[in-house]
């Protein structure tokens, strides 16, 4: 018996070095990017990315929770706009999104803060195609700790589908306002 607990604690001890170590192997950040055409001028596409106060109209996260107080502050649309969520729903939580970047009609960037938890960088890039707007919405944020490195590695499939809903809300709503 106390062979099998020595073996066992070897072994727990085992685990817990090749996951640390495992950790500085993995990336210290990571990008979550998806793309969508959509059949609109950049213009049109731009006039929804580029104001925070329409997000909810394609947010891939505006039917979890219906009741998600917003706040808006700062100029109506540019540099600086910034929208405030609360929700007492765990999958919406509370955060903010500010504009950073504002290039119209081709570039919005934008600060995420999430909570008290975490921060992070979006980007919405706008480019004209032949039949309309090729749109690509992009999340980065670093992987700080041994944690954040494995979870890392779940950030595609958990945003991505997020990013996809989003990206398809998003087209349904500017094909439909031509």
């Amino acid at each position: 018996m106390v062979r099998l607990l020595k073996w066992l604690s070897y072994l727990v001890v085992a685990g817990a070095v090749a996951v640390v170590a495992g950790s500085f192997l993995l990336p210290v950040s990571v990008t979550v990017t998806r793309s969508v055409e959509i059949a609109a001028p950049p213009e049109k596409v731009f006039a929804l990315v580029g104001d925070l106060r329409r997000f909810h109209e394609f947010s891939p996260w505006a039917d979890i929770d219906p009741l998600t107080q917003y706040v808006f502050e700062g100029p109506d649309s540019g540099v600086g706009q910034k929208m405030s969520w609360a929700s007492p729903n765990r999958n919406v939580g509370t955060g903010s999104q500010t504009v950073t970047a504002y290039q119209p009609p081709s570039h919005v960037g934008i600060d995420l803060v999430f909570g008290q938890e975490s921060t992070a960088v979006a980007a919405w890039d706008l480019a004209p195609t032949d039949s309309g707007t090729r749109v690509t919405w992009s999340f980065h944020t670093s992987l700080d700790g041994i944690v954040a490195r494995w979870f890392g590695l779940m950030f595609d499939r958990w945003i991505g589908a997020d990013y996809e809903n989003g990206l398809e809300r998003l087209k349904l709503v500017a094909e439909k306002q031509i």
